[in-house]
Order: structure tokens, then sequence, then C-alpha cells
């Protein structure tokens, strides 16, 4: 049986990269760059005060207090000109140019101006560089500033502003689909009868795809019939890059979802994973659509679509990072794990009063106890062949999106 590393390495050797799209830098937040970011300009692109008060020379202020003939004003983007001679000073606004001949800022509230505002005291002596920001000191002209690969955020909005990319080019969304099956299944908004269950696979399927950026088409669900699945199947397959489906992937009787991929000619890579929960896992593909086909239970659904399918969405659109990123945290109870296969347990995280992160694992029944998995914020991982982990160890977690 594949372990959870190798079923990964399978899904990465197999995704293509979607081609790079232009988008205006207004739609940029959590898009994957297709190029690497350039700065255009120094930045600061000149010395730059970082203080209200009086641009100056260090050497006149030694003997402070000094007084100093005013000469000028800059302002944020309207500097002074002139050059700055032995006893000036110029008035200065936090983000103006500081001029020629002046090495210092001193802040307003070391100083007194004269009543006929043409003079300054300066209170306090100071030093060369004083509240000035240098130029190039936070980058250099043709320095890359972002990465291709690397996902933008609304702090990076700033730094492709500041660069002039109003258009970016970044990996184009996914197309992903979504289609649960199960003759168990009502709509939503459906009050189930007996034996029935609400559909609660796809909503929480299409919100884990629309956080890894793709564009997500949501299928009504199938009945368990392998001529009406196989048909649905074929249909959903037409203009998709990720058909997910979920249930009918174990050995059961009415388990029929491996039988149609294979009679629709899939090429299937693995249909088990040594995992807990998750173990009946499908990956397959028809031409350049990637299948994932994942168990019905709910919380099997989003362990193994967040390990999987999303890693392979995010491949997609070219991200450095395309899995869940793996931390360290202190396990705050005791948990047990599956001898046979590695286990992905629920879990909340907080910290604790010396600023430790703790895992918290959350008492569940099982993969279809979603009520208790609703409060998840990422799993304990817990490896093959370990019976129990003791409190206060340090376990190895991915936080969940969300």
């Amino acid at each position: 049986m594949l372990s959870v590393h190798e079923a990964i390495r399978i899904i990465c050797e197999q995704t293509p990269t979607l081609p790079a799209e232009k988008i205006p830098l207004t739609e940029a937040r959590g898009r994957v760059l297709a190029e690497d970011i350039i700065a255009d300009t120094d930045l600061p692109p000149f010395d730059r005060a970082l203080m209200d008060g009086y641009a100056v020379r260090a050497a006149d202020t030694q003997n402070a207090p000094v007084r100093l003939r005013i000469v000028g004003e800059a302002a944020a983007g309207s500097g002074w000109r002139g050059t700055l001679d032995a006893g000036e000073a110029v008035r200065i606004m936090t983000g103006a140019p500081v001029p020629a001949g002046a090495d210092s800022v001193q802040q307003i509230e070391r100083t007194r101006e004269g009543e006929n505002g043409e003079t300054i005291e300066i209170e306090r002596a100071t030093s060369p560089a004083q509240f000035i920001a240098s130029r190039a000191s936070e980058i250099t002209s043709g320095s890359i500033v972002l990465r291709r690969g690397e996902t933008t955020n609304a702090a990076m909005t700033a730094a492709l502003a500041s660069f002039g990319y109003a258009n970016v080019s970044v990996g184009a969304r996914p197309r992903a689909t979504i289609l649960a099956t199960g003759s168990e299944l009502v709509p939503v908004e459906e009050t189930p009868g007996a034996d029935k269950i609400r559909d609660s696979n796809s909503p929480s399927l299409a919100a884990y795809a629309e956080l890894a950026g793709a564009r997500v088409r949501r299928l009504p669900f199938a009945i368990d019939d392998p001529a009406l699945l196989q048909k649905k199947i074929e249909e959903s397959l037409q203009h998709t890059d990720v058909l997910v489906l979920s249930g009918g992937v174990s050995m059961g009787a009415y388990d029929f979802t491996k039988t149609a991929l294979r009679e629709i000619g899939a090429e299937i890579f693995f249909e088990q994973v040594s995992l807990r929960p998750g173990k009946p896992t499908v990956f397959a593909r028809l031409g350049r659509t990637l299948i994932f086909g994942l168990p019905g239970n709910p919380v099997s659904v989003s362990v193994t679509f967040n390990l999987f399918a999303r890693t392979a969405l995010r491949r997609m659109q070219g991200a450095n990072d395309p899995m869940l990123a793996e931390e360290r945290a202190v396990l705050a109870h005791e948990v047990k794990g599956a001898v046979e296969r590695t286990s992905y347990l629920p879990a909340q995280l907080r910290t604790d009063d010396e600023g430790r992160l703790l895992a918290e694992p959350l008492r569940w029944g099982g993969s279809s106890d979603l009520t208790a998995f609703a409060r998840t914020t990422a799993l304990i991982i817990v490896p093959q062949d370990v019976k129990t982990l003791a409190e206060k160890t340090v376990v190895r977690i991915v936080r969940l999106p969300g």
C-alpha cells in the first residue's frame, strides 16, 4: 500500500502546469505568480526623512543647543532643490527627500523655532544618518522582489504596485468539477427521509477547491447505479481539469466508482493509501483530466482532498508550495495511532502561556463525525507503526486551509 508521501509524489508527476495569464493588479490577491517581480527603481528612490523636523549637517549640531538659519522646506512630493551649507537647516516632513548637503534629521520635538520663523534652535546633537532611510536601503533596482511560484497576499499588493505591475502574470485557475455519489443522498435544502442524509460533501469540497484557487462547478449527485454513474462521470469530464468524486471507492457491493473509471478507459495510478482516515483513495487520469475518487465519509473527504486533490490544484497553478506545509507543535494530550497506517488526526491549535504552539486533539467518533471535525484547524500526523504519542510530545502537524 502506498505511503502518503509516495501518493503525493505520483500526483505531482502526473499534474501539468497550466498556461499563465495576465490579470489586473486588483485581482491578483491569492493568485500564484507566473513571473519574477523585478524592482524597476531603487527603494527608497532617494534619501528619505523618517521624521517631521529639520534636515541638518550633523557636524553643525555637535555643540547643541545651536541655532541654525532656515533656508527652505521639503515636503513629501516636493523636495528642496538647493544645497545645504554650514549653519543652515531645512524644514522637512516625513517622506520628503533629504536635501543635498544634509546628513541627518532632528525630530521637531527636539527643536524650537524662532519667533520670526527664520531660525531654528537644535536642542540636541544629531548623528550622521539619523532619521534618514538611505536610497536603495530597502531594495536596489533590478533585484527580485517576489519569485515565480509564490502566492500573493494583500501585503504583496503594495510591492506589485510600487514597481509598476498594473497587470500581473499568474498561473491560470484550474477548473474543478465536484460530483458526490450515493443513493442515500438528498439535497441540502431537503429534509432527509428514512435512510437518507443530506449531501455535505459537495459544498465542503467546493469550499476547499475554491480556497485552493480553482474555478468550481458542482454537479447534482449520482445514485449508485453503474451505468448512470459511468455516464455522469463521462459527461463531467468535459471542460474540466480536475474531477473530484466522493463516495463509492471502497469494497462494498454498491461501490462502483473504480469500475466506472476502468470502463471509460481511465488510467488508475493508485486506489489505496496507507492513511487514516482515507485509505480507499483513488487517483486516475483520462487524457489531461485528473480524477480523484475520495471516500464518502465527510472527515475522510476533507483529509484526502487537502492532502491530494489540493496539491494537484496548486501545482497546476505553478505554486512552489503545492502541499500543506508541515509545522511542529506540542501535543496537549495523548493520541493513539494506527499501527498499519499513518494517521492524520483532527486538532485545534492554540498557544500556551510560554508562547508554544499546542495541538489539542479533538474527540471524534471516526471518519463520519463531521460535527467534531467542524472545529478542526489542523491535523496531527501520527507515523505508521506508532501506537501512542504521549502528552507534551513534539509532533508534526499541517494546518487546514480556511
